[in-house]
Formats: C-alpha cells, structure tokens, sequence
C-alpha cells in the first residue's frame, strides 16, 4: 500500500488552502462597493476578502463536494463592517456548512421573503445553512475573518437573486462596538 500526501492542505488557523486543484480569487472594494452604504472616499483597490476552493469533486456530480475557505480583512467602509457579497444556492435544496477558523463575525441569514437573523462565527463555530437561505459573512473585529465552507457541487450560486433584495440591515463597528442597524 503506497501512503500519500492529502491532495489539499490548510493551516489550523485557517488562514491558507493549498494544493493541486485550489483555485483563489480576491475581491477588492471597487468590485463590491454597490454592497455597502457608502463607499466614497475609500481607496478602491482595498482588499476586502480571498476565497480559495479546492474543487476536485465533478461539478454538478450529485454526492460531490467541494471546500471553501474564505479569509476576510479586518477593514471597514465609513464604519461599516466588511462583507461577503452573499449568495442563494441556484440549487435552493443543497446545504452548506461554515466552520470558524479565525476570528470574530456574524453570519447573516435571510429567507426568501426577506426575514433576516445572524450567527455569532468564532473560532470553533460550526453552521449548518439551509439550502433555502442566503447567507453573507460580515467580519466585526480587529483581526482576519477565516470561514471555511462545504457544499455540494450541484449547489451553484445565485447573486442576482441578493442584487433584487438586498439584506435589509448593516452591520457598523465604531470605536470597537458593533451596532446592527435594520431596514437598510
């Protein structure tokens, strides 16, 4: 029997994926700034997130799964905290699990007539997301947001159907306290 290396490795601290098959893209504040409340004065080219995927499952294979790890600056956008752009799953059947590595956030939940909650994400914290829910991170601290994710390959995403309807809150972080602010 031949013992080999895992195709994927990433740190404890989730901060890194690597391996053959991990893909990563960066989003900065000039692709997202339509999320926010107000973006003007910020510089554009600031680094909001990285999200690496290793994706050796066959996409649309139904039972394969692809892992995600998504790691998010500890900035703010005139006192709004960082944010995923958030998604459905195209596939409104298909789950998803994040797991906190690093850091400290909320993640945002909503339904698909608009009810919003959120989840405290934490180091240690495991979150079982419906397939009918959109979800988006937020990171509320001083330091990296490391989010990891597994979800099917069938599950797809769907960011129009959150351009239509927006989440209907905003998270700020001021002088280190973090205020929710619903409605808009």
């Amino acid at each position: 029997m031949e013992i080999q290396n895992p195709q994927a490795t990433f740190d404890l601290t989730g901060q890194d994926l690597k391996g053959q098959n991990v893909r990563f893209y960066q989003k900065r504040l000039e692709q997202i700034q339509s999320v926010y409340q107000d973006a003007r004065g910020m510089q554009s080219s600031t680094l909001m997130y990285t999200v690496y995927s290793y994706e050796a499952g066959k996409a649309n294979k139904k039972g394969d799964l692809y892992y995600g790890l998504t790691v998010m600056e500890p900035v703010t956008v005139n006192g709004e905290c960082n944010m995923t752009r958030g998604h459905f799953h195209s596939d409104r059947t298909c789950a998803e699990f994040y797991f906190g590595f690093a850091g400290n956030g909320l993640l945002l939940l909503m339904d698909e007539d608009g009810h919003i909650w959120a989840e405290r994400v934490f180091r240690g914290s495991l979150h079982h997301i419906d397939g009918s829910l959109a979800h988006r991170l937020v990171n509320t601290g001083d330091s990296q947001l490391c989010v990891g994710a597994c979800w099917p390959t069938t599950a797809g995403h769907d960011y129009a159907a959150i351009e239509a309807r927006e989440f209907p809150c905003r998270i700020f972080r001021r002088d280190g306290k973090v205020t929710v602010v619903e409605g808009g």
